[in-house]
């Protein structure tokens, strides 16, 4: 399968609208073992030294962790808060590493989205504004989600209901085929605006002193 889209979409957005990125990884499980605090993307974490993640704890964000080095594979939304296990970060319960990292544009205008059932904006089309959808199928879009234009924010989708599976990274611009953000089916059923904070804490504890 093809991650052009997803790559173009890395150097476009790398500059632009980020601030002080800011976050702590460690080795094992509760924030125990080695440290590395990184704020800007990585694209090997091997290659620095840190062979395995067991927790995650974002400082300043949003970032997206990655499956494989050079950004490739599943991709997990990490946003402001703390994640003592892999399995607060991951959806799929698939994959339990991140082997590159790099943090998230933000963009300052409303968040805005257009989805459409068929490949190059084809079909039936849904538009959202400013909203989270748990669900797609009460708009009537049972799965299929082919192609996607995004005008405003940065946006999360899942690939089942509930913002639960795979994770896919929606930043500014179009998205021409499911290929383009690193799906092999165009099955969406839920999206998600990202935002500075976690607002859908799937598990994730604030540390209590």
């Amino acid at each position: 399968m093809s991650h052009s889209g997803a790559q173009g979409s890395i150097g476009s957005h790398s500059v632009i609208g980020l601030r002080n990125h800011k976050i702590y990884l460690y080795e094992y499980e509760n924030f125990q073992g080695r440290r590395m605090d990184l704020f800007g993307e990585c694209r090997n974490l091997c290659e620095k030294g840190m062979e395995r993640i067991g927790s995650i704890r974002v400082e300043i964000g949003p970032w997206v962790g990655y499956e494989q080095q050079n950004m490739t594979g599943e991709m997990f939304i990490l946003e402001k808060g703390e994640y003592p296990r892999w399995d607060t970060w991951s959806n799929s319960y698939r994959c339990d590493r991140i082997m590159s990292i790099r943090p998230l544009r933000m963009d300052p205008q409303d968040h805005k989205i257009c989805l459409y059932e068929c490949a190059n904006f084809e079909g039936r089309k849904m538009e959202v504004c400013d909203e989270d959808i748990p669900s797609l199928w009460s708009y009537g879009f049972q799965d299929r989600v082919a192609s996607i234009q995004v005008t405003g924010g940065t946006w999360v989708g899942y690939q089942y209901p509930g913002y639960r599976g795979y994770q896919y990274m929606l930043e500014m611009g179009p998205f021409k085929h499911w290929n383009e953000w690193g799906a092999h089916h165009p099955q969406i059923q839920s999206i998600r605006r990202v935002r500075d904070m976690q607002t859908h804490r799937r598990g994730c504890f604030e540390m209590t002193a």
